[in-house]
């Protein structure tokens, strides 16, 4: 089993990791030769960089943001003996802090395309720019609910857990796939749950593990 202390090591150079790739994807996302990073003209230093730079940045960037929460929890953990409660407050304000900021650099290669558009980019190429940019994330977090929802089965079958056996079949990805059939089944009602597929699953997923830990005895 791994000891704190390298837990501590390896959270510090992920955090570090984390740092460097995501300077780099804003590197390519931003860097202007001319330093055009003029507040009277907004997003000028955006002219002249090639969609093919901007959509490296982007996927380097929020791709490698994530892992910040790793070197987060490394600060929490040095900070706790003065005080763990505060040492929580900051992880938990860190991590909504960086998500926050990810949404925001994740927009930033579709700024430059507008930015662009009259140069070298029309309409048609900007909805191609945005599917290859965003839908393609939208397969990764569909990858990690369905890897997850593997490590959720196979660790409640073992019935250690908290969970009862049976609440192996409520894993996200179950739910998701759910969701669908109640679309396929009865349309009038799924048009109301497919827009929110993966937030519904994980409402009723959290719902139903809240009811299950208030029976946790102390």
């Amino acid at each position: 089993m791994m000891t704190l202390k390298r837990k501590l090591l390896l959270s510090a150079v992920i955090g570090l990791l984390a740092a460097l790739l995501v300077g780099c994807g804003e590197f390519l996302l931003h860097f202007d030769p001319q330093g055009r990073f003029n507040a009277d003209s907004p997003y000028q230093f955006m002219q002249g960089i090639s969609a093919t730079r901007t959509s490296y940045g982007h996927f380097i960037a929020v791709l490698s943001g994530p892992l910040y929460i790793i070197g987060f929890w490394h600060l929490m953990k040095m900070l706790e003996p003065a005080n763990k409660l505060l040492a929580t407050i900051g992880f938990v304000l860190l991590s909504y802090g960086i998500i926050i900021g990810l949404v925001w650099i994740g927009s930033r290669a579709d700024i430059s395309a507008m930015i662009n558009q009259s140069v070298n980019i029309d309409q048609t190429q900007l909805i191609a720019l945005y599917q290859a940019r965003y839908e393609s994330l939208l397969q990764v977090t569909r990858v990690i609910v369905l890897l997850f929802s593997a490590i959720f089965v196979g660790l409640i079958a073992t019935g250690k857990t908290h969970y009862p056996r049976w609440f192996m079949l409520f894993n996200p990805f179950t739910l998701i796939l759910l969701n669908f059939a109640i679309w396929l089944i009865s349309p009038a009602v799924g048009i109301y749950l497919m827009p929110i597929a993966l937030n519904t699953s994980f409402a009723l997923l959290f719902t139903l593990s809240l009811f299950i830990a208030i029976k946790i005895k102390q």
